[in-house]
């Protein structure tokens, strides 16, 4: 044992009760139980309501959708659909549902099911339409209707063509519910989930743990592992230090200083992997100082993003240059540089837009799903504005307080807000934040209430179009837009990474960034 893991343990033994989400009891955790560090407490066991992958990596476990992401990439395959069929003008789907599939709670799994799971999305009138609200219904938009042509056959169709739309049944908005289990909990159902998958729910401690375990009826092979459970551990560092000292097998979203150590460390696995993730800033483009272009560029001018990616997160990130993951390499242009860092340049942006001096009001969350070291980075970037003559003050949140304050639009009380996405096509960060019609008062994330007809356009065109190339295309004349524009501070983007014990078998990051857990064991 090194003498860095023999602080830090001692340290955590010392006082194990002293930990926020600290293990119950220090027994020896068994070999068919994973326990995982997660950097948060979710916010809901509900797939229709969740929309942070920090509950994604739980929900994943507990419920299916009709495709699923095949491991280890982002193409889809049969998942509660056997097969589908596409009408050759794509507005037609025809799923075949998997035979003898039951819910958690024994009720079966049939088309009537499907077609509850997206009606309660989509249909206001809808007998559980009050259980939401949903804020990513925006993925299944496109649909017109869903029909149960018999127990085993469900045909969806669309208002138009959809090019993300088998993507978006793979991502767990699209994860089916029991719908016996949610007329019998109502709102409650978020903390009672029932669905169809490998593992189902044993409890819920608020502030504490969430516990899983193996599905016994489950209709594909049986989970390796007896149980999961998941505890937030909002604190980076107090992750690490439970890691080293035993109290977990599974860490997600090691802290950069931290990741260094685990390599040098006896007993542990370090995994990374590059996805498609951005950090960055929205600006408040309605009120205050931010409304004028220029000042927003001098922003973007003024951050050093390579300092960031380098020192503070030492080396686990890249420094973005537009709004597309590079990791989407048929969508993103290599040809856009972004903005360098240029203090000279931002200040003159600031004086010709009349803003010297001027004072704004940032955001900043304690922690969350990927959005790596919120504070020191936000600490960074006020440090950053104050050199070119911006005066930021800094309110930091709770990350679920600050996704309920973000997500409600920045109003006139705030200027900039960290924000990060991890999203599985090019439509969806974009479609989501940026499109004039997605203001959060329309149930949408464009928190800056940022509109321009010509992305709007652009992004409606890429989304009715099959063919990849000219989707391609589409995305990289809407991502000088938004370049141009800067309704957006782009600072980075993430290679997610995860610790576990060398005991854990199986474990793989996926591009996702779910955890899929049912063949993971431990030796």
């Amino acid at each position: 044992m090194t003498g860095f893991r023999r602080a830090l343990a001692g340290l955590v033994v010392a006082a194990p009760l002293a930990l926020e989400g600290a293990p119950l009891r220090a027994d020896p955790v068994p070999k068919d139980v994973l326990v995982v560090g997660q950097i948060a407490e979710p916010a809901s066991l509900d797939p229709a309501v969740s929309t942070a992958t920090n509950d994604f990596r739980i929900l994943v476990n507990l419920y299916e959708g009709l495709v699923r992401y095949k491991p280890g990439t982002l193409e889809v395959e049969p998942a509660l659909a056997e097969r589908w069929t596409v009408s050759d003008d794509g507005l037609t789907y025809r799923f075949t549902l998997r035979d003898g599939v039951t819910f958690h709670d024994g009720t079966p799994f049939d088309a009537q099911a499907v077609k509850f799971n997206f009606d309660r999305l989509l249909d206001k009138t809808h007998p559980a339409a009050d259980t939401g609200p949903f804020p990513l219904a925006f993925f299944f938009s496109a649909i017109d209707r869903v029909e149960a042509v018999d127990p085993r056959t469900v045909r969806i169709t669309l208002k138009e063509p959809f090019a993300p739309f088998l993507s978006n049944l793979a991502y767990p908005t699209g994860l089916m519910v029991s719908p016996t289990a949610v007329m019998k909990e109502r709102k409650g159902f978020g903390r009672q989930p029932v669905g169809t998958g490998p593992f189902r729910f044993v409890e819920w401690q608020a502030s504490r743990r969430v516990v899983i375990e193996r599905n016994p009826g489950y209709w594909g092979p049986p989970a390796t592992l007896r149980s999961v459970i998941f505890r937030p551990v909002t604190d980076p560092n107090t992750r690490a230090m439970e890691m080293l000292a035993g109290g977990l097998d599974v860490m997600v979203e090691v802290p950069a200083d931290a990741l260094s150590q685990f390599r040098d460390e006896d007993g542990f696995r370090v995994y990374e992997q590059a996805g498609p993730h951005l950090w960055f800033l929205i600006l408040n483009t309605r009120h205050g100082p931010l409304k004028d272009r220029r000042v927003r560029q001098a922003v973007n001018h003024a951050i050093d993003k390579r300092a960031i990616a380098d020192s503070i997160l030492q080396g686990t990130a890249i420094p973005a240059r537009g709004p597309v993951a590079p990791a989407f390499d048929w969508a993103a242009d290599p040809a856009i540089q972004g903005y360098p860092y240029d203090p000279d340049r931002a200040r003159a942006l600031l004086k010709e837009a009349g803003a010297e001096g001027a004072s704004l009001a940032f955001l900043v969350a304690e922690g969350g799903s990927g959005m790596l070291d919120p504070v020191a980075m936000g600490t960074a970037i006020q440090a950053n504005l104050a050199a070119v003559g911006l005066k930021v003050t800094i309110q930091t949140y709770e990350w679920n307080s600050y996704l309920a304050r973000v997500n409600g639009g920045l109003s006139d009380t705030a200027d900039m807000a960290e924000m990060a996405w991890m999203t599985n096509d090019p439509d969806t960060l974009p479609y989501l934040t940026l499109r004039s019609d997605a203001l959060p008062e329309k149930g949408g994330f464009n928190s800056g209430y940022y509109a321009n007809p010509a992305l709007d356009h652009l992004l409606e065109q890429a989304r009715r179009s099959n063919d990849r190339s000219e989707r391609g295309d589409l995305y990289r004349r809407a991502e000088w837009i938004v370049v141009e524009d800067a309704p957006w501070a782009f600072v980075a983007h993430w290679k997610q990474n995860a610790v576990t014990t060398a005991a854990v078998r199986g474990f793989a990051l996926q591009p996702s960034f779910f955890l899929l857990l049912d063949r993971v064991s431990k030796d």
